[in-house]
């Protein structure tokens, strides 16, 4: 139930996007006792989707919600002296394969809210938009100048110092084994060291772990853990330079997405896709809860993808970038994402229990809003989220199929047997030599 007492306790499991944005904002309005959980003892947890080297930051969406939201949170990432050396702006290329009806979409919502875009109809207008020097195969598109990509990692850290600084309890290494229940309402929450933490207001945002770690809350069909496969390429110092001042991308039409090299000289890209699901049976009601493989829980293993995504991302990097095409990558990474079916965020109470929260759902699009997310649990739980917005994120609302950016592509099962190997990374000159010149 909706309540705007600031004294209540208030409890988040999850030190995430979701979570530590919500504990944020709640402290920031005045409520005075809030613990946040976190199952990892390391923060950020090394194997969320929330830790990563970057996240793209689009306000190119074909929902104006998520694009006007957007931009408030470009704003913000704009302020140095609250995201220090976080946030690059160095654009969004949307398209470049080719537009599709996501992507024609969005450039008419990006159009209404006047970002700063420019329609690239052929492969001149791209290659003018790319530093001189890098050659491309992409030949249809827009860009976007509002946007760019975060340290992802570094951002959530600075977020977590800010919560705790504002008099937030953080703490690292809580495993939750259950809710706390009293007459069909949640009281806290049990850990799996005996610990137990009462509160008034329980909120999970447990991102792909969250219906396989509460399996009692049937979850699985709404809050799906599906692995998207990332790879990275390290660049030599000059080749770093020359590739610096590229733009993000993203294609909806191929899946493929590629990020600008970072201080680092990492070269991030994947394929945002339907992903691979990790089905686990559970003893109840003999229902399977797909639950994420990640190196916390597999080591070295857990970072491997799928040969054949492997291949798939290369081929794509051919078309992009063909000078790096026959490239060794140099990591791989199964990204688990929290997919709904709607790709529509969760964050509303438990249908029946007034004392739980669900915020979690980030459906591969979420980070980019890290400074503001936050804002809508907070308004949820002091009753002023609109309605509108409490339907639209409501946990038992209709899942209404509408144009989502993965729309064409479907879930495939985790086979660890065809995964990739180290052998499979190394450079691969006759792929390119097998490869028609297309420019």
């Amino acid at each position: 139930m909706a309540s705007n007492d600031l004294s209540q306790k208030i409890l988040i499991v999850g030190a995430g996007c979701f979570g530590i944005s919500t504990a944020y904002h709640l402290l920031k309005r005045g409520y005075s006792s809030i613990t946040v959980l976190d199952r990892s003892a390391t923060l950020p947890a090394p194997d969320a989707a929330s830790t990563d080297i970057n996240r793209m930051v689009r306000s190119s969406y074909s929902d104006p919600f998520y694009s006007k939201l957007c931009h408030e949170a470009i704003e913000s990432w704009r302020d140095q002296s609250e995201w220090p050396d976080v946030y690059r702006e160095s654009g969004v290329l949307m398209g470049g394969a080719g537009y599709d009806p996501y992507t024609e979409a969005a450039y008419r919502t990006d159009l209404a809210m006047g970002a700063r875009v420019r329609d690239l109809p052929d492969r001149a207008a791209i290659q003018a938009v790319l530093p001189p020097g890098v050659r491309t195969g992409l030949f249809r598109g827009y860009i976007s100048r509002d946007g760019g990509w975060v340290d992802a990692a570094k951002a959530t850290t600075t977020m977590t110092s800010k919560v705790i600084r504002m008099g937030g309890q953080v703490h690292a290494g809580k495993s939750v084994c259950s809710l706390v229940r009293n007459g069909g309402k949640t009281h806290g929450i049990e850990c799996a060291d005996g610990t137990v933490f009462l509160a008034d207001l329980v909120i999970i945002a447990t991102g792909s772990w969250t219906a396989s770690n509460f399996p009692d809350l049937r979850l699985e069909e709404k809050c799906v853990a599906a692995g998207q496969s990332v790879v990275t390429i390290q660049l030599t110092a000059e080749e770093s330079e020359r590739y610096h001042g590229c733009p993000c991308m993203v294609n909806y039409k191929t899946g493929f997405y590629i990020f600008p090299p970072n201080k680092d000289n990492i070269l991030k890209m994947g394929k945002h896709c339907g992903g691979h699901v990790n089905p686990v049976h559970i003893s109840e009601g003999h229902r399977t809860i797909s639950v994420p493989r990640t190196a916390s829980s597999h080591g070295d293993d857990g970072l491997r993808i799928p040969k054949s995504m492997l291949q798939e991302i290369r081929a794509l990097l051919a078309m992009t970038f063909p000078e790096l095409a026959h490239r060794a990558f140099a990591s791989t990474r199964l990204c688990w994402y929290t997919d709904t079916p709607d790709e529509d965020w969760i964050i509303g109470f438990y249908p029946g229990d007034e004392g739980l929260v669900i915020a979690t759902g980030g459906s591969g699009h979420a980070y980019k809003f890290l400074p503001v997310i936050g804002r809508l649990t907070a308004d949820l739980i002091s009753g002023t989220l609109e309605p509108p917005l409490r339907k639209k994120f409501a946990v038992d609302r209709a899942f209404v199929p509408h144009e989502k950016t993965r729309s064409p592509s479907v879930m495939e099962v985790l086979d660890v047997s065809v995964l990739c190997s180290a052998d499979d990374l190394v450079a691969n000159r006759a792929f390119l030599a097998s490869r028609p010149s297309r420019l």
